[in-house]
């Protein structure tokens, strides 16, 4: 069944590439959103629809769910969860604005989140999501980011019969602990570097000795894992696996190891800090490497503030604007669609932050899009009916297709989704510009190897 999702995505990378993004779109502004904030707490509140424009009684038939999360405004998730919840939050009023989700009876379906900032701390995290479903009693719940943070959020949810969306989590090991109200939006860490390995197979064939180097973070250790092992299935020597803690602000003990072991290629690497860390100092120790590939880090566009340190470094990405689903694609191929194209999610979010959006805020909005379908697939705001829409979700979206496994040991498991590969490349005029380079079907560039 992978191997078809797998087909399915190149055909429509293909299609996505030739032809023009398309969507769907907000309406006229109904709402009006008031954000309060008292301590750590931050709360959004949207008012009803007027019958008009003049005033009057609440608009009959409307309906607010309350999604509750949190963020991490501090600690090491801290630029990651903020985007994530920026393209979220960018949903959420998107939907709003527009009149909410109209069910086949009338009833317009609006949103309204309450959030905590959880310090990027797991016992901050159980403390916060029992608040948030016992005293806050929220309808639905959003994951925090990373995966470790989330397999404790999960746990809450699941304990209190929540739906949880876990965003920015990607993890297998967290969808094989008996969840059946949680799912994943990532393609699974089991498939994040696996692609690398097919990268330098196609491009580099005398690559003979790898090594991994990777933070001591369940999602870099379950990705790492599975990478190593497939590698060694290719026949290739992994001569250093080693892991180094998530604060490590000093990687010359490992580089030196790297150098030592006569590896030819590096994969590894865990978040966005650890990773432009890790980056700066390979490349202010002159180590020649043809192949560097890291997670996390390289598909965030400040990665390119480390100048030439940034030049050839690979990265898996959930989502790249190069990587063009569309709805005509969609369509032809039999998939419904849903939410605006990437050219039109990419304008709209910087023209609402000024940044140039990362996966990470495209996954954000992505699982409002996941949510608003079940939603409207269920025509119902029966929370039972939604979870049930989830279960039988079979959609595409700007961010790829969506999909999950229903089995008992792996419910809420991403199956539809897949990864691309990026690397930062210099165009004419020597200025850093990210490559899609992997798929081979779908890249804009080839492989930039062995990195100058």
């Amino acid at each position: 069944m992978r191997k078809r999702f797998g087909f399915i995505l190149v055909f429509l990378l293909l299609a996505g590439l030739l032809l023009a993004a398309c969507g769907g779109g907000g309406g006229d502004t109904g709402t009006t959103e008031e954000n309060t904030t008292t301590g750590n707490t931050t709360t959004n509140e949207t008012q009803s629809n007027t019958a008009d424009e003049g005033g009057g009684e609440p608009m009959a038939g409307e309906v607010t769910l309350t999604i509750g999360h949190t963020i991490s405004n501090s600690g090491t998730y801290e630029a990651t969860s903020g985007k994530q919840f920026r393209g979220f939050d960018l949903w959420m009023e998107d939907v709003n604005n527009a009149g909410g989700i109209v069910l086949s009876d009338g009833t317009a379906v609006k949103f309204t989140s309450v959030s905590y900032d959880d310090e990027s701390s797991g016992d901050r995290v159980q403390e916060l999501y029992t608040r948030l479903a016992t005293e806050d009693e929220v309808d639905l719940m959003i994951s925090p980011y990373s995966s470790g943070l989330t397999k404790s959020a999960g746990v809450i949810a699941e304990q209190y019969g929540k739906i949880m969306l876990a965003v920015g989590a990607a993890s297998d090991s967290n969808m094989n602990l008996g969840f059946t109200r949680v799912y994943q939006l990532y393609t699974p860490s089991s498939r994040y570097l696996n692609g690398a390995v097919d990268l330098l197979k196609a491009n580099a064939p005398d690559v003979t000795k790898l090594a991994f180097v990777f933070e001591n973070d369940q999602f870099a250790i379950d990705v790492v894992n599975v990478a190593s092992q497939y590698a060694e299935s290719l026949g290739y020597e992994v001569v250093l696996n080693e892991g180094y803690d998530s604060n490590t602000a000093d990687f010359g003990p490992f580089i030196n190891k790297i150098v030592e072991s006569g590896a030819q290629a590096v994969l590894g690497g865990g978040h966005t800090t650890d990773g432009q860390t890790f980056a700066r100092q390979f490349y202010e120790k002159g180590v020649e490497i043809g192949f560097f590939a890291l997670l996390v880090a390289p598909p965030e566009p400040e990665f390119a503030e480390l100048g030439d340190a940034a030049l050839g470094v690979v990265g898996p990405s959930q989502w790249e604007p190069l990587a063009a689903f569309t709805q005509e694609a969609s369509e032809s191929a039999g998939f419904s669609w849903i939410g605006p194209g990437s050219a039109e999610f990419t304008t709209e979010y910087q023209a609402a932050y000024d940044e140039v959006p990362s996966y990470h805020s495209a996954g954000g909005y992505a699982a409002g899009l996941m949510l608003q379908q079940a939603i409207i697939d269920a025509d119902s705001t029966d929370l039972d009916a939604i979870n049930t829409a989830l279960e039988n979700l079979d959609v595409m979206t700007f961010y790829g297709y969506l999909k999950f496994d229903t089995s008992a040991d792996w419910h809420g498991l991403q199956i539809g989704h897949s990864m691309v590969y990026v690397q930062w490349q210099k165009d004419d005029a020597g200025n850093l510009i990210k490559e899609m380079v992997w798929p081979a079907e779908g890249a804009s560039a080839s492989l930039l190897y062995p990195i100058p």
